[in-house]
């Protein structure tokens, strides 16, 4: 995915908040809701669940968390898995967000898989904007 975005704030506002499960869906479009929180937040090891907009369900889990240069998440759910990898890193007054995606599909959902590979980079950068743009608004 490559291209970083640039949140307004230093990197251990910005980390806290994107690693903490109770404030996804107010900056991933495609959650409507996080339930069954386990564990401490930034730790690894914490697991929950996402609720999403089209009614998936996929089970989460934090498996590497390094404050406030890096955290890594795998979620799954059917015959789908993916993992999410953040790196955080100085830039001005700010930070930059770098975000490393893998998206995997077993059996028949193997094409959508590569379908969806390809598209959760946009997905993933616009709602890495939208969390920075309410870290703004909040400065």
């Amino acid at each position: 995915m490559g291209r970083a975005v640039l949140f307004p704030v230093p990197c251990e506002v910005a980390y806290d908040y994107l690693v903490a499960p109770d404030n996804r869906a107010e900056w991933q479009s495609s959650l409507r809701a996080v339930e069954d929180v386990r564990g401490a937040d930034g730790v690894a090891g914490q697991t929950w669940t996402d609720v999403t907009n089209p009614g998936l369900r996929p089970r989460m889990e934090l498996t590497d968390a390094d404050r406030p240069t890096r955290w890594s998440e795998r979620g799954t759910w059917g015959r789908f898995a993916a993992e999410l990898t953040l790196d955080f890193a100085p830039a001005g007054s700010g930070c930059a967000v770098t975000a490393t995606m893998a998206l995997h599909a077993r059996g028949v959902a193997w094409p959508l898989g590569v379908v969806l590979q390809r598209l959760a980079p946009y997905a993933v950068r616009a709602d890495l904007r939208s969390a920075a743009e309410i870290l703004a608004a909040r400065a």
